[in-house]
């Protein structure tokens, strides 16, 4: 292998651990409690709790300011992005827990999200190399389009409780279609809340959560 075959490989390499690593299972087979983890990092998901603990301490200030940073550049790259698209569209910008969220809002950016959120996800990943190329720190910025997102989670959420409710009549574990890290940490999040635990299973693309009985 050359060189530059290796110096390819090791690249695509970096950017699957990544991926399935802050996904807390984000944004990356593990046992259940590795893939939570990596589902709350990535992907996606959002860690408000780790935000809602506590009082302000003085690091705070710095690092909210380091994500709101991340917010501007996300926000100055898809503005160019949908300039180049010819597309309208408000960008609103966040912190939610320990990252950054960027919302784009319009009448017509189906084609941004595209089928299953395929297209939404690029974008995502195009946009956090972006804050990559200008801060030289990786990313967990979350992007959204026309709330996507948040449909989705609303769908997920209703999906782990039908789900929760079966397992409990049955006795017997149920396993849901294969979904992204995003999707994961909603459904092992809805799981936990409503008292039963879940365990994914498979390898990307096709991984997938597995809800167990009591």
């Amino acid at each position: 292998m050359s060189e530059t075959d290796e110096t390819v490989e090791t690249v695509e390499v970096d950017q699957v651990d990544d991926a399935e690593q802050t996904d807390a299972g984000d944004e990356p087979g593990f046992d259940e409690a590795e893939d939570q983890t990596e589902d709350e990092a990535d992907d996606e998901a959002d860690d408000e709790a780790a935000d809602e603990a506590g009082d302000e301490t003085p690091g705070d200030g710095s690092r909210v300011d380091r994500l709101e940073a991340e917010g501007d550049i996300a926000a100055d790259y898809l503005e160019e992005l949908l300039d180049i698209a010819d597309l309208d569209g408000d960008l609103d910008m966040d912190v939610e827990g320990d990252r950054a969220a960027v919302s784009i809002v319009g009448a017509d950016l189906n084609q941004l999200v595209g089928r299953d959120g395929e297209v939404l996800e690029a974008l995502q990943e195009l946009t956090r190399l972006a804050v990559y190329r200008e801060t030289g720190e990786r990313s967990r910025l979350m992007l959204d389009i026309s709330g996507y997102r948040a449909d989705k989670r609303t769908q997920l959420e209703k999906l782990a409780e039908d789900t929760v409710a079966e397992v409990k009549a049955s006795g017997e574990p149920a396993a849901l279609e294969p979904m992204t890290p995003f999707e994961r940490k909603v459904v092992h999040d809805a799981v936990a809340a409503a008292g039963l635990s879940s365990e994914s299973e498979g390898v990307e693309p096709r991984r997938f959560v597995v809800v167990l009985p009591a």
